[in-house]
């Protein structure tokens, strides 16, 4: 059944607003938009890493436990020490393979483990106290060194922030028509 007049006049120049020039940079912009929304290519990556994530932070927590129980039972008391040490361990059996998975949350750990020593610092003298938020700077110096290394260096970026950042901002840059403008991040082959 075909397209009545109306819709296909609409498409045609919708599609003919897609391929000019000047618009592009607005249109990129659009785009990129729209690929932040739809993800969902990446779904069964995401439930399959999950799994992994939650099997790795049990069989962390197991180990993690049991170390800690059995130092402060073979030392009679429990130690700052034993805290380290045991997660340490676990840290090196669970976490230690460098696989996809375990490089996120490691990733993810020494962002936040930056945080802690920063804040501990604070708390115990050895930096002074900002007298200012400094949040908005840092998240603007993350963003600022992401973007010119995902722009400039982009082999030095792991391979899945590479991809997620492939999608988003240069993908966003191409389009043929609507199809690959709005629906499709790239456009279909002809059958």
């Amino acid at each position: 059944m075909a397209a009545p007049p109306q819709l296909r006049a609409l498409l045609l120049a919708v599609n003919a607003l897609l391929r000019k020039r000047r618009y592009h940079a607005a249109l990129a912009m659009l785009k990129g938009f729209r690929n932040g929304v739809v993800f969902r290519e990446k779904l069964r990556a995401i439930l399959q890493a999950t799994y992994i994530h939650s099997r790795n932070l049990a069989c962390f927590v197991f180990a993690y436990k049991g170390l800690c129980a059995l130092q402060s039972h073979l030392q009679g008391e429990t130690y700052q020490l034993h805290s380290f040490l045991a997660a340490f361990v676990g840290g090196w059996l669970v976490f230690g393979d460098n696989n996809n998975i375990n490089s996120q949350i490691n990733m993810y750990l020494v962002s936040r483990t930056l945080f802690a020593l920063c804040r501990l610092g604070v708390k115990k003298g050895y930096i002074p106290e900002p007298r200012w938020d400094p949040f908005p700077l840092l998240t603007a110096v993350v963003w600022g060194l992401v973007l010119w290394l995902f722009e400039y260096h982009k082999p030095t970026l792991q391979p899945s922030l590479q991809s997620s950042m492939t999608y988003l901002y240069e993908d966003s840059n191409v389009w043929h028509d609507i199809s690959d403008f709005l629906v499709y991040n790239k456009s279909r082959p002809s059958k």
